[in-house]
């Protein structure tokens, strides 16, 4: 009870000698705090789960995945293209239960209801979304979209937390808040989410914090990230990076394509926008 439970480092004998030390202890306090969070920070987050179907890395870019309700999976455009070849009379088969995709939006609706009710927090994320945009008949209610977003983000939806710093920077449905929307992109940089890696790469470009905004952008790229080599490429063209640095990058983005690539995955982009997946 009586350590320092910011840092963790210092351990006092009771509560009033903590509280006497209190001054001398901040400084050093705070920088190890800055240490432990940085840490946390720019770890290599854990690897996302392959395509269920397939078994392949599942790309990044959100064209190449598609959520399927009827049985809550996360399934590539590359399957879901070749089941839509395959059965051409039930457009929308799901690859994964065999189900056929919903024909209203009351169906849809109610799938993803069901969803939500189970904890699924990719079904909260597209309730949000449906409720953002007022489709499938539902009325467009900003506040009921940032609620199902937050609880998504808490269920680990990455792409809620996402998001949610993107409302708060923009000042869409909160007021504008730059800290809020640090806040969200690093809970969602830490469990591996792309984009807002790469928002906060970003970020730190802005307050001139090269080294900082090369680690975020280094580590997006070797998940994918086209934006983030293309900063990068600006970054050397501009003489802020070594060419070693961009080098290094087109090799890890050159690696994750080699990751995700698969005869079925290009069919499927070559037939539309909808399944390009790099």
């Amino acid at each position: 009870m009586n350590t320092c439970n910011k840092c963790k480092m210092v351990k006092y004998c009771n509560a009033a000698c903590k509280k006497k030390h209190r001054k001398k202890h901040k400084k050093a306090c705070e920088r190890r705090v800055a240490e432990l969070h940085d840490e946390k920070l720019f770890k290599v987050p854990p690897p996302k789960e392959d395509c269920p179907i397939c078994f392949l890395r599942m790309p990044s870019l959100y064209t190449g995945k598609k959520y399927k309700a009827c049985c809550g999976k996360e399934i590539c455009s590359g399957c879901i293209y070749t089941v839509k070849l395959r059965a051409k009379d039930l457009i929308g088969l799901c690859p994964f239960c065999r189900v056929p995709g919903p024909s209203t939006d009351d169906e849809l609706i109610e799938r993803t209801k069901s969803r939500v009710n189970i904890g699924d927090s990719r079904g909260m994320y597209n309730m949000g979304f449906y409720y953002t945009q007022g489709q499938h008949g539902l009325p467009q209610d900003r506040t009921k979209t940032l609620e199902l977003w937050r609880q998504a983000g808490e269920l680990g939806c990455t792409d809620a937390y996402h998001n949610l710093g993107h409302a708060y920077y923009t000042s869409d449905g909160v007021e504008r808040d730059v800290k809020m929307a640090r806040y969200y992109w690093e809970l969602a940089a830490i469990d591996g989410d792309t984009d807002s890696r790469h928002c906060l790469g970003n970020l730190e470009i802005n307050a001139f914090n090269v080294d900082r905004a090369m680690k975020h952008y280094m580590i997006s790229v070797s998940d994918g990230s086209k934006e983030s080599l293309n900063s990068i490429q600006r970054l050397h063209s501009s003489g802020f990076v070594t060419k070693d640095d961009y080098s290094k990058a087109l090799i890890a983005y050159e690696s994750y394509l080699v990751e995700i690539k698969s005869k079925q995955r290009d069919e499927a982009a070559a037939y539309g926008d909808d399944y390009k997946y790099y």
